[in-house]
């Protein structure tokens, strides 16, 4: 198997692409009066790469220009310098593993004007090792999940399909869930139904069946997968409302996410679900990475590619 090196040393850590330049991500940085650090008017898409191969990299390209229409921005690359940048990123680097998040923030006004009209959006990127929402040992016994006392910002308020940075109530939600002793969190919406957390979707098994929240969270890339792989395999999956008692009361519990792919859920907040990871979420999380090993939805990243050239207005 090749092994990359990093393209300059100071890369090791990682890469992010600033106006154009790949420069090492510790020395990433963002104007100050760009709304999208003003305002947390940005959106995004994180992207993994695997034993060098991005996953589903055009579903994500797709989705980051369907966030982009709903927040009616521009962007100012083309979607194929885009995908270059995310394999300049990674090539630079010199990583197997990698976990690339794509930005796009408002920009700013001219000063003394609040017209956002006015902006011009800016593409920011960065790329570090691949991140794991859970350390293998917790992987093995299970996550504890709190569901917190906050409700998910409704979809009325804020559009859930949009990958954006509106995180403070899972913020101070996972505030509560370490002082409870979990890992991390779960919201509910208005109706009392489960949402989603910081960075997953959530499934529940009842019976033979799988059930999984339908609305009032982001539709998932790893959630879309399950669902695709649940298909092959003739795993039964309801998208509803899910409600806390079905949480509770379910035989399985687990997360999807680009952080890990299928994550078992053992304990919500007093409740245990299971002594391990059950059966269905050991298939899933096996089927997952096997067939990402195979290289299905896979785009081996270019090692020998350049970033594209710079066309960003600052």
């Amino acid at each position: 198997m090749a092994s990359y090196a990093p393209a300059d040393p100071r890369f090791a850590d990682g890469t992010a692409w600033v106006d154009g330049a790949i420069v090492p991500v510790a020395e990433a940085t963002l104007p100050l009066l760009d709304w999208g650090f003003l305002r947390s008017d940005a959106c995004q898409e994180t992207i993994s790469a695997r034993d060098g191969v991005l996953f589903r990299l055009d579903d994500h390209l797709t989705r980051f220009e369907r966030s982009l229409g709903r927040l009616r921005m521009t962007s100012p690359l083309p979607r194929e310098e885009i995908r270059q940048a995310v394999h300049a990123l990674i090539a630079a680097a010199g990583f197997r593993d990698a976990y690339v998040q794509i930005i796009m923030t408002r920009g700013r006004p001219p000063i003394g004007s609040r017209d956002l009209r006015l902006c011009t959006n800016r593409f920011q990127a960065f790329c570090i090792p691949y991140v794991w929402i859970a350390p293998p040992e917790v992987q093995e016994r299970g996550l504890h999940l709190h569901v917190s006392r906050r409700l998910r910002v409704p979809p009325a308020s804020v559009d859930p399909m949009v990958k954006h940075y509106h995180w403070l109530d899972f913020e101070m939600g996972l505030m509560e869930a370490y002082d409870a002793g979990a890992e991390t969190v779960v919201l509910c919406d208005t109706d009392g139904n489960i949402t989603e957390g910081p960075g997953f979707n959530i499934f529940v098994r009842q019976g033979d069946r799988l059930l999984t929240p339908r609305q009032g969270m982001l539709d998932g890339m790893t959630r879309r997968t399950v669902l695709e792989l649940c298909a092959d395999l003739g795993i039964a999956v309801d998208q509803t409302e899910v409600s806390l008692d079905a949480l509770r009361g379910a035989q399985e519990v687990f997360l999807t996410t680009t952080a890990g792919g299928v994550l078992p859920v053992t304990r919500v907040d007093d409740v245990a679900i299971q002594n391990g990871p059950g059966a269905y979420t050991r298939r899933l999380h096996e089927a997952y990475w096997s067939r990402r090993a195979e290289g299905w939805l896979g785009e081996p990243v270019d090692y020998a590619t350049s970033p594209p050239p710079a066309k960003q207005v600052t």
